[in-house]
C-alpha cells in the first residue's frame, strides 16, 4: 500500500505536467534537434495547444483523485488555478511570463500534492508504530499477568487442594478461603496394617507404597469431583460439596469408596506377595462443617472443622480391610442404591453416644454373588 501511495501521489502528476511543458516547447526542441536528424516536421499550433491542455488536465485530475488519500485540498486549488491560467493564456492574451506562471502553479500543486501524500504516509507509519508498540505493551502485560497467575496457582497449590487453588484463580475471589459453614460429605481412608509394616519395612519400600497408594486415590478423587482436604501418611481426608458444589455428595463419596477398594485390590495383592499384608478401610459421614484457611502468611491449610470430620475419622479407624463404614444419617441418603449391613451400638473413640453405622457395598456385588 505504501508503494502504491507513493507512486500515484508522487511522480504521475509531475509526469503529466512535464509532458505538457514538453509539448509547449516542442517547436524549440524540434528546431534544435530535427535539422540534425534531417527531419522536417512542425506540429500544428491547435494540436499543440490541445495536447498542452490535455496533459495539464490529466495532472489536475490525478491530483484531484489523490485528495482522499491525504485530505489536503490546497494542492488541487493551486493546480486548477495554474491550469486555468495556462489555458486562458493560450486563447486570450498570450504572454510567455503568464504561461510560465500557469505552469509554475501547476508544478507547485503537484509538489504540494506529493508533500501532503508523504506527510500522510508518515502519519500512517507513526500510527502503525504506536499501534505496534501498544500491542507489544498489551502482549507484555498479558504475559506478565499469565506468569503471575501461574505463580499464584503454584503458590496456592503448595498448601491448598488443587481444586480450591484453581477456583480462587479463575474467579479471582479469595472469599472461598474465608471461614464459612457448609453441608458436606466427608470420606476418610487409610491402610490397615500400615503402622506395623512401616516399623519393619525399609524406608524406600514405605515410600514406594505410599506413592502408589496416593497416586491411585488421587486420580479417583478427581474423577468423582472430591477435594482432598489433607494427607497424613497413609491417611486421606476427602470432602464433597465444598469448595466446589456438587449434587448428591454422599453418593459421590460412596462411589469413590467402592472405586478405591476395586482399584487397590491388585496393588494390595501384589504387596502381599512381598510379605506386606495391607488393607483399605473407609469411613463416610455427612453434615455441616466450618471450612476455611487456618495458618499464617507463610504456611496455611484449607481445613474443615466439625463433628462430621471427627465422626468420619473415627469410622475410618473402626473399618476393617475392605469395609466402608457410613454414618446412619449419610446412609439414609443413599440407602436405595447400596447394600447396607447395620452395625448397631458401635462405640467410637471421642464420641460419647454409641453410633448406629452401616457397612455398605455396591448393589452390583449382591448380583454378582447371586449369579455365582
Amino acid at each position: 500500500m505504501a508503494n502504491g501511495t507513493l507512486s500515484s501521489g508522487g511522480w504521475i502528476p509531475h509526469l503529466w505536467t512535464g509532458m505538457s511543458i514538453g509539448v509547449c516547447y516542442f517547436k524549440a526542441i524540434s528546431a534544435a534537434t530535427f535539422p540534425r536528424l534531417d527531419v522536417e516536421w512542425n506540429i500544428n499550433p491547435h494540436i499543440q495547444a490541445f495536447l498542452m491542455w490535455f496533459f495539464g488536465l490529466l495532472a489536475v485530475i490525478t491530483i484531484y483523485r489523490e485528495i482522499h488519500k491525504h485530505g489536503d485540498k490546497r494542492p488541487i486549488y493551486i493546480s486548477i488555478t495554474g491550469f486555468v491560467v495556462m489555458v486562458c493564456t493560450l486563447y486570450t492574451y498570450y504572454d510567455v511570463l503568464i504561461l510560465h506562471l500557469g505552469y509554475f502553479l501547476l508544478l507547485i500543486g503537484s509538489f504540494a500534492n506529493q508533500k501532503a501524500t508523504y506527510e500522510k504516509l508518515h502519519q500512517q507509519v507513526q500510527l502503525q508504530s504506536e499501534e505496534l508498540a501498544n500491542w507489544n505493551k498489551t502482549l507484555e502485560t498479558r504475559v506478565e499477568e499469565q506468569v503471575a497467575e501461574l505463580e499464584r496457582v503454584g503458590q496456592l497449590k503448595n498448601f491448598l487442594p488443587p481444586e480450591v487453588a484453581d477456583l480462587i484463580v479463575k474467579q479471582n475471589d479469595r472469599s472461598v478461603l474465608e471461614s464459612h459453614r457448609s453441608h458436606i460429605a466427608a470420606l476418610c481412608c487409610d491402610l490397615r496394617g500400615f503402622t506395623t509394616f512401616s516399623e519393619h519395612a525399609e524406608p524406600e519400600e514405605v515410600m514406594d507404597i505410599l506413592k502408589s497408594y496416593h497416586y491411585h486415590l488421587g486420580n479417583l478423587v478427581r474423577e468423582h469431583g472430591g477435594t482432598i482436604l489433607h494427607r497424613a501418611g497413609d491417611g486421606l481426608m476427602v470432602i464433597f460439596n465444598d469448595p466446589l458444589p456438587c449434587d448428591e455428595p454422599v453418593r459421590r463419596a460412596s462411589e469413590l469408596a467402592f472405586s478405591a477398594h476395586a482399584a487397590l485390590r491388585q496393588p494390595l495383592n501384589k504387596w502381599a506377595q512381598y510379605g506386606h499384608h495391607l488393607g483399605l478401610g473407609v469411613g463416610i459421614s455427612s453434615g455441616y462443617a466450618t471450612l476455611g484457611i487456618v495458618g499464617d502468611d507463610r504456611q496455611s491449610d484449607y481445613t474443615a472443622i466439625g463433628n462430621v470430620i471427627n465422626l468420619t475419622s473415627r469410622l475410618c479407624e473402626k473399618a476393617q480391610d475392605g469395609q466402608t463404614l457410613i454414618s446412619k444419617k449419610a446412609y439414609l441418603d443413599i440407602s436405595g442404591s447400596v447394600i447396607g449391613e447395620e452395625i448397631p451400638g458401635l462405640q467410637l473413640k471421642g464420641i460419647i453416644r454409641a453410633q448406629v453405622v452401616y457397612n455398605i457395598t455396591p448393589k452390583a456385588t449382591q448380583k454378582d454373588t447371586t449369579t455365582a
